[in-house]
């Protein structure tokens, strides 16, 4: 879609800007849209476009070479919201505004504004991130995953579980957090994630034809 699209956006676009009292352009240097404020010398830019695209994205990094106020203006897509979510968090993380014109009535939708991106850290995340970096032994996912899928420090910790069953046959979880050095052992065998654990009596588990295979399977993990 060309420029015969795009120059639908600009009517309302320029509405909207002289609605809050702003002088409109169109079309100077290399801004679809250039708009000044009454006393003011920095403009506000708004980039055109049928859809919001990576050349989209990449004429609003360039205009920030000329103002910290730059929109991109898209119609308002028909796709669903985690999509829209998303162009507003990119928007937003390259410091860029982001505008819906809607199509049957030219209605302005702002997004999100224009401004530099503080990320909310997550202490909550850091700290399970961590935990599994520190529980995971070894590098098991080194070039991707195993040939069964991705392997977490849970997984791990259940075939330490599965393998000091294989040994002995049954027995109670708080041997095996002891002597397997998985603390959650009881917990794990109980939760049963995998089919691999069956209680025999209270805190006593052995282990399943499908912990065999998982063995078999995941074995290497451990390695």
């Amino acid at each position: 879609m060309g420029k015969g699209r795009e120059s639908e956006l600009y009517a309302p676009v320029k509405r909207w800007l002289q609605a809050r009292g702003f002088d409109v352009k169109g079309e100077v240097g290399p801004a679809d849209v250039v708009a000044l404020a009454p006393g003011t010398a920095d403009p506000l830019l708004i980039e055109l476009k049928t859809g919001f695209t990576l050349s989209l994205v990449q004429q609003g990094i360039a205009r920030l070479a000329l103002s910290d106020s730059v929109y991109l203006a898209v119609p308002k897509p028909k796709k669903g919201r985690r999509a829209v979510e998303a162009d507003v968090a990119l928007c937003r993380r390259l410091g860029l505004g982001l505008i819906h014109v809607r199509g049957r009535d030219g209605f302005v939708e702002v997004l999100c504004d224009p401004g530099p991106y503080a990320p909310r850290k997550s202490a909550k995340k850091k700290a399970r991130l961590l935990r599994e970096f520190s529980r995971r032994a070894g590098d098991p996912n080194d070039g991707g995953a195993t040939r069964h899928g991705i392997v977490t420090s849970y997984r791990q910790d259940a075939l330490r579980c599965a393998r000091y069953l294989a040994e002995t046959g049954p027995e109670r979880g708080a041997v095996i957090a002891r002597a397997a050095a998985v603390p959650e052992a009881t917990r794990i065998m109980r939760d049963d994630h995998y089919g691999w654990f069956e209680r025999v009596e209270r805190g006593v588990y052995r282990l399943t034809a499908a912990g065999r295979q998982g063995l078999s399977d995941w074995g290497d993990a451990l390695e």
